[in-house]
């Protein structure tokens, strides 16, 4: 669904233009219609409203008795922020969520198979060198046997 790294400008106003691959997704599949919403790694997540009604489904029937799931429920579902593409392809990203993520001059949108991740430029720039370094650990287990 959502494949590839951007770098696109926010305006004056706070609009970033979608990239036409994924704008014509987002038009398919939720008529422009999206959620915008914080992640812990602290960039933005971008989904079709469909593909994000499920997941608010599942995170609002996580306990609030566990401290972390509470907190993991207040980020993402307190910040999320139903948008509509306009005419232009362009989504209007909220104040609150521009500041939560740093967001500046330059905007990476990094497809991520049902989502995009809006990052800020430096912010994206360390975390890719961080996933070239593998840090002192080595591969995560995860990883271990996987080949392309």
């Amino acid at each position: 669904m959502f494949r590839g790294v951007s770098t696109v400008s926010l305006d004056s106003k706070g609009r970033v233009v979608v990239p036409s691959r994924h704008r014509d997704v987002l038009l398919a599949v939720a008529s422009g219609r999206v959620i915008v919403t914080a992640d812990p790694s602290e960039c933005l997540l971008l989904y079709p409203l469909p593909e994000w009604e499920p997941i608010e489904k599942k995170l609002s029937g996580l306990s609030d008795f566990n401290p972390q799931t509470r907190s993991i429920k207040q980020l993402m579902i307190g910040y999320a922020q139903e948008i509509e593409m306009d005419g232009a392809g362009r989504i209007l990203l909220p104040p609150m969520l521009r500041k939560f993520a740093g967001l500046d001059k330059n905007v990476v949108l990094a497809g991520q198979v049902s989502r995009v991740e809006l990052w800020n430029e430096d912010k994206w720039e360390a975390r890719i060198a961080q996933a070239l370094s593998f840090g002192e650990n080595g591969l995560p287990p995860e990883l271990e046997g996987f080949t392309l």
